[in-house]
């Protein structure tokens, strides 16, 4: 009775405890932590907190906030990653129901003739000592046997295998909620950098117009000119040479609109052409606000959705090394049959005929010859690399973000030094004007000088769709445009 005793005990205890390192969050950063603000900010941005969600209304453009709606509720890859968000959390569901019994009925007919063995009756049911029926097969006996009830498994865990193994999935579960998040947070991206660049084509295509016209009249003049000799045929060429490149400019321009409109309406799931009604007036290139909020790069890393994707993964490869380690252990299983029988149909509904079958079994593979050392190990080299590939995700999410900030800085000052130019165009055209109203300038001069300061404004004009798109890269950097989750992933153990 000592043995048991103290075998029951020894398992109970071991059944008690969680094999494998307890997962205490991502370690130390080393040379990869970051500092206390960003340091291309410069004196454009604040260290406040940004706003988290819907980044786009700061932008003040009803069109834009409509395309972000359309594109939440109906993108596919949305559709996809929040499929595999279910996946994930069915998995922790399967393992969560593996640690309690399976019960399952069951019917059972047995038909044996067993020769050289005596069961108490013979190959037609009678009574064993009955000579056999002539022509018969000698030391023949049969038996029918019906049973019909509920078996149950149930394997005793060990050394928290299971409870690491439900570690892991809501480890997985995290990290499939988190890469949801990217999703949303680069779909929003490109649905803005679209409708900017679609906006800056549109207006390019009408500041291109204008120069086609304004060209047009200097092919005509030059034409007139030539005819009354007073130029040279070149300049004819040279009028008609800049008139068709601006035809071929619009004509390229035309072809990208169409593109950034299909763009559009794919990312909205919708087919080619559906929001073509909705963007087809051109519209300014929405501004962004005079001062942008930020935060800090602890902020950051603790925001940006593929950061937490590469946490959660590190915490899932930690708990991997405690299911490893517990496959070092034994396993006790048990099985159980309850049930109603005999050998005739009959005994199925008698329940005096009530049966019962206990089955206990210990496994332990002790001699594996390195089988589980090895896979401790692997596991091990699992959390290695799943620690480089954190440490990888915070060195981009910072570079992303200090990048953004230093372009979006260069923009601004390249939209202010376009701004003087086209100012200082437009001073010049007007004085030309003056000029030729009074008769001291040709309208030739008077042409081109209304073609620079339309040159002038196109330039503006893409400058500003770039600083429009260099925001909206801020904003994807920052990991913004996306609203934490009502119900938490994690499932219990």
């Amino acid at each position: 009775m000592r043995f048991p005793l103290i075998a029951l005990t020894a398992a109970l205890l071991l059944a008690g405890c969680t094999s494998g390192p307890d997962y205490k969050g991502p370690g130390t950063l080393g040379a990869a932590t970051p500092s206390a603000n960003f340091v291309r900010g410069g004196g454009l941005v604040t260290p406040e907190s940004p706003r988290l969600s819907s980044w786009w209304t700061q932008l003040g453009d009803p069109v834009l906030t409509e395309l972000q709606t359309r594109a939440l509720s109906s993108n596919p890859s949305l559709e996809i990653a929040r499929a595999r968000i279910g996946q994930a959390r069915e998995s922790v569901r399967q393992e969560q129901a593996n640690r309690y019994p399976t019960v399952a009925a069951q019917g059972t007919y047995v038909r044996a003739e067993l020769p050289g063995v005596d069961l108490g009756t013979d190959n037609n049911g009678s009574s064993a000592g009955a000579p056999p029926a002539e022509g018969g097969s000698d030391d023949i006996s049969s038996l029918n046997f019906f049973n019909l009830g509920l078996n149950a498994n149930w394997e005793l865990e060990f050394a928290g295998a299971s409870r690491r193994q439900i570690e892991s999935l809501n480890a997985q579960l995290g990290a499939a909620e988190a890469n949801a998040i990217d999703a949303q947070v680069q779909l929003t991206a490109e649905v803005g950098q679209a409708y900017v660049n679609l906006r800056e084509r549109q207006n390019r295509i009408d500041t291109l117009g204008r120069a086609r016209a304004l060209q047009e009249q200097a092919v005509a003049t030059a034409r007139q000119r030539f005819q009354r000799g007073t130029t040279a045929a070149y300049e004819v060429e040279r009028a008609q040479v800049a008139l068709r490149s601006t035809e071929a400019e619009v004509a390229a321009a035309e072809a990208e609109r169409d593109v950034y409109l299909n763009a559009l309406a794919t990312l909205t799931g919708s087919a080619p052409g559906s929001v073509d009604g909705l963007l087809a007036a051109p519209a300014e290139v929405p501004l962004p606000p005079a001062v942008v909020s930020v935060g800090n790069p602890a902020e950051l890393l603790q925001r940006r959705p593929d950061v937490r994707a590469a946490e959660r993964n590190l915490a899932a490869a930690t708990a991997r090394i405690g299911v490893a380690e517990a496959l070092r252990f034994p396993r006790i299983s048990f099985m159980g049959i309850l049930g109603l029988g005999g050998t005739k149909p009959g005994d199925l509904f008698d329940l005096g005929n009530i049966s019962a079958i206990a089955i206990p079994q210990i496994q332990w593979q002790f001699l594996d010859f390195g089988r589980n050392a090895s896979r401790v190990r692997q596991a091990r080299s699992g959390l290695e690399e799943a620690e480089a590939r954190y440490r990888q995700a915070v060195l981009g999410a910072l570079q992303d973000a200090e990048n953004s900030l230093a372009r979006f800085g260069q923009q601004r000052r390249q939209v202010a030094a376009l701004a003087d130019v086209r100012a200082s165009a437009e001073r010049q055209a007007r004085l030309t004007r003056q000029r030729f109203n009074a008769g001291t300038t040709a309208r030739a001069e008077l042409l081109e000088a209304e073609r620079q300061l339309t040159l002038a404004e196109q330039n503006l004009r893409g400058a500003t769709a770039a600083l429009t798109g260099s925001y909206i890269a801020v904003q994807k950097s920052l990991g913004l445009g996306w609203a934490p989750p009502v119900v938490p992933a994690r499932l219990g153990n």
